[in-house]
């Protein structure tokens, strides 16, 4: 372990931290379940990762039609998310989103209701003046905000370069794997779920679109917590429903600046998800796309 990682784990003295930042990312479900989480002040994160049959069922969770990838970590309705062991996740803990640059009044309303106490962006600094994608995140009163950047592509520029379908596939590809491979963004990574396990009261987590570093965060909660790999690839999947309008949207505007060949070359850099986007974990075999 590095010293990076020993100042990470010590500062922290999360389990989250230790599989991340300690270099045990692949070990997650060995490592969580020889972890007694009940014996570690895990914050927020012990509240999700303390899954029990038992807990009050919530009303579904609601749809935020300015935030259209807003979603539970732990699922939209009943029980949660089952894990292996047939225990259930605790809704109304950790949510995860797209950029929350458009958020109507109405939306940070309803936010404010769900006791949103701290929000984390994982976009870099390109992503956010984006004329097309960025902005800043617009918040309800009184909710922390926090920037951790694991920086992405500038997915605009890439868009007008991208020559065929396969070279853009091939880019999310190894976008998605350098999330375990680069140590920078395994940092980032680190840092997410040191400080959600570290926050008081219910937490957000967003990148630009909501799916990819996104997933990959909900997928290492997930992991840890003991949910299995199937329920976390529809979970991700789910964002190829939640942001159909908002990228159609988005396309249409960047279509109309930038011409129909830009906006078609984004569309296969950003705007859907696939199985074989994610980096693949031991404990599930490779998938091939739909």
């Amino acid at each position: 372990m590095s010293t990076r990682s020993r100042t990470l784990s010590t500062r922290t003295a999360r389990a989250a931290a230790l599989l991340v930042a300690g270099g045990l990312l692949f070990t997650a479900p060995a490592t969580a379940g020889a972890i007694d989480l009940s014996s570690i002040d895990t914050g927020s994160l012990g509240g999700l990762l303390d899954p029990g049959s038992s807990n009050p069922v919530l009303a579904p969770t609601p749809k935020l039609a300015s935030v259209s990838n807003f979603r539970d970590v732990a699922g939209n309705d009943g029980a949660g998310y089952a894990t292996a062991d047939g225990k259930h996740l605790k809704r109304g803990i950790v949510y995860r989103a797209n950029a929350l640059t458009a958020t109507s009044d109405a939306d940070k309303q309803t936010l404010a209701t769900l006791s949103l106490a701290d929000v984390y962006d994982l976009r870099g600094a390109n992503e956010i003046s984006n004329p097309f994608i960025g902005g800043q995140d617009k918040l309800p009163d009184g909710v922390a905000y926090k920037n951790i950047p694991i920086e992405f592509a500038d997915l605009i520029q890439l868009a007008q370069t991208i020559q065929s379908p396969e070279q853009a596939r091939q880019f999310m590809m190894d976008a998605n794997r350098s999330f375990v491979t680069d140590a920078q963004r395994r940092a980032g990574f680190a840092q997410v779920l040191s400080d959600i396990a570290e926050g008081d009261g219910v937490q957000l987590f967003h990148c630009t679109s909501g799916k990819d570093r996104t997933g990959w965060t909900t997928m290492l909660l997930h992991s840890i917590a003991g949910v299995p790999a199937a329920t976390t690839m529809s979970d991700y999947l789910l964002s190829n429903t939640y942001l159909q309008a908002t990228n159609e949207k988005t396309l249409a505007q960047i279509t109309a600046a930038l011409g129909p060949q830009v906006a078609t070359n984004l569309t296969r850099l950003s705007a859907s998800t696939r199985p074989t986007w994610r980096p693949v974990s031991p404990r599930s075999p490779p998938t091939t796309a739909a």
